[in-house]
């Protein structure tokens, strides 16, 4: 595991649940510190993430969610506190971010050794995203759905033990929005890496999320596990219980004009 130290400072340690004791754990975060400009962003955060989990990083904006993404890429080095992350990990954008001048399945296959097994790797990890015929295309011709999906066969290559997501359905329309959010489950379900992802989708963390965490003034103040079956009825009382709880959390009221998209 790759390792980032600082100081460490007591926190409170997150609650995990028995299902989850039997995965190797991924992240361990402890005593996580990070400022900027004197303004503390995560403020003594504990975390841990076990392979196999998918947790939801759900916050109002400038709560420290993207720092916390960055530090665990490494573009951030933490104030204070302990880092362990796992060497394989890759991170998926709001923007897919493919090179222009190199055609679908060299973007997936990027910064790889060339052979033959990485580029029948690509053409398998394209085949999981159902772009196989889309491998000579370039980046151009892609709708915003399959440019992401791209993106996805892109981060899936290299075998994370990590995935972290950032937004990366946000500037998708609604159906397609729907289809990725499918998507990346059942391959999260297969390739089984620790993810975590950044939402402001309430509805989208509820549906996808083995644990819901809500960011609040540089602290967890929601760790929540969702004992759910999968696939997941939005008309379920126990969505709609947790659909209430979190968006009151966020500090959004009742009746709210979109009150998913903070």
């Amino acid at each position: 595991m790759a390792q980032a130290s600082g100081d460490p400072m007591t926190a409170a340690t997150l609650t995990t649940s028995a299902r989850d004791t039997a995965e190797p754990i991924a992240v361990s975060i402890k005593g996580l510190r990070k400022s900027f400009g004197g303004k503390t962003v995560l403020d003594g955060v504990d975390l841990t993430i076990r392979r196999g989990e998918f947790v939801v990083l759900l916050g109002p904006s400038g709560t420290g969610k993207t720092t916390l993404l960055r530090l665990l890429t490494g573009l951030e080095t933490p104030d204070a506190g302990d880092v362990l992350v796992p060497g394989r990990r890759t991170t998926v954008y709001q923007e897919p971010r493919l090179i222009p001048s190199k055609r679908v399945l060299a973007n997936v296959i990027v910064g790889q050794r060339r052979s033959s097994r990485n580029r029948e790797a690509g053409v398998r990890a394209l085949a999981e995203v159902n772009l196989e015929d889309k491998a000579r295309q370039w980046p151009a011709t892609l709708s915003g759905g399959e440019a992401q999906r791209a993106a996805l066969a892109r981060a899936l290559v290299r075998e994370p033990e990590l995935l972290l997501l950032d937004e990366p359905f946000a500037a998708l329309d609604a159906l397609t929005r729907l289809q990725m959010q499918d998507l990346v489950g059942d391959l999260v379900a297969r390739h089984r890496p620790a993810v975590l992802m950044v939402t402001h989708d309430v509805d989208e963390a509820i549906r996808l999320a083995d644990r819901v965490l809500i960011l609040d003034r540089g602290r967890f103040a929601t760790d929540a596990h969702l004992d759910l079956a999968r696939p997941r009825d939005r008309a379920d009382p126990e969505i709609l219980r947790y659909h209430t709880e979190f968006l009151a959390q966020l500090g959004v009221a009742p009746g709210t004009t979109s009150p998913d998209r903070l």
